[in-house]
């Protein structure tokens, strides 16, 4: 992606959000749809492509095997100094790592599975300007899990969260944990996901979110493109309203309004 302007993203924190379809040009139409993005070649090959919102880069979409490699998932990926050694972190307290650390582009990518089931990456190399809560970028990003003072200890461990100067520093709530830099909110951790539950959109994940203008009219385009929708309870606090829409290969994210 050497036509982007590149960033060194704050350690710890997040970078990008990436999905991986099995069918990449069905992708973008469907998402070129449901949220008027248009897209824009990488220069990690033809298998991935970048969305552009109002000539902004917002997210990664590129293409799997359908046979191999993770599933549909609007993923985070956060920024980290050692692949290699965040990897290490993740399998030595009970994580998964499903692929790499891998050479891509100017840097290495890896994914991995929390305890919980939640799927997130992480990245080591210069980032595309890009940052939670400014501009298009996805408005928030969450982490629905079973105990959310359980993730964050191992999150924090995993990316060094809470470790001064310059990172990510962590703040409790009564029922949720935010993780900030620079004094804003870049994540939040939520309890309350279902490990065992038949509906994807309950079990622990990582919660993408994008703000749109009308999300009525996201909704009714998803519903038309062969997605679905349906609505979010708000957090306390929030009067917004929100759906989570599934595309059709059964990527998750929420779009609510500006």
């Amino acid at each position: 992606m050497s036509a982007f302007e590149r960033i060194t993203p704050v350690t710890g924190a997040p970078c990008w959000v990436n999905l991986m379809a099995p069918d990449l040009r069905a992708a973008q139409s469907f998402y070129a749809s449901v949220m008027d993005w248009d897209f824009r070649d990488s220069d990690l090959g033809s298998d991935f492509s970048v969305a552009m919102a109002h000539g902004s880069p917002v997210a990664g979409i590129g293409s799997r095997s359908p046979a191999i490699g993770p599933p549909t998932v609007w993923t985070p990926y956060f920024a980290v100094k050692h692949a290699d050694e965040t990897a290490d972190r993740v399998r030595e307290r009970g994580a998964t790592l499903t692929i790499g650390p891998l050479n891509l582009g100017e840097g290495r990518a890896a994914l991995a599975t929390d305890r919980d089931g939640a799927v997130f990456g992480f990245w080591e190399g210069p980032a595309l300007t890009w940052s939670v809560r400014y501009g298009s970028a996805p408005a928030r990003l969450d982490l629905q899990t079973r105990d959310a003072f359980e993730a964050a200890v191992f999150y924090a461990e995993v990316f060094g969260w809470a470790r001064p100067p310059g990172g990510c520093m962590v703040d409790y709530a009564q029922d949720h944990v935010f993780v900030q830099v620079a004094g804003r909110t870049v994540v939040t951790l939520r309890g309350g996901g279902v490990e065992s539950a038949p509906d994807p959109k309950i079990r622990p994940r990582w919660i993408v979110d994008f703000h749109v203008p009308d999300i009525e009219r996201s909704a009714a385009a998803a519903t038309a493109a062969g997605g679905e929708f349906s609505p979010v309870a708000s957090h306390a606090g929030s009067s917004k309203t929100a759906y989570v829409i599934r595309d059709p290969d059964g990527g998750l994210f929420t779009v609510s309004e500006v």
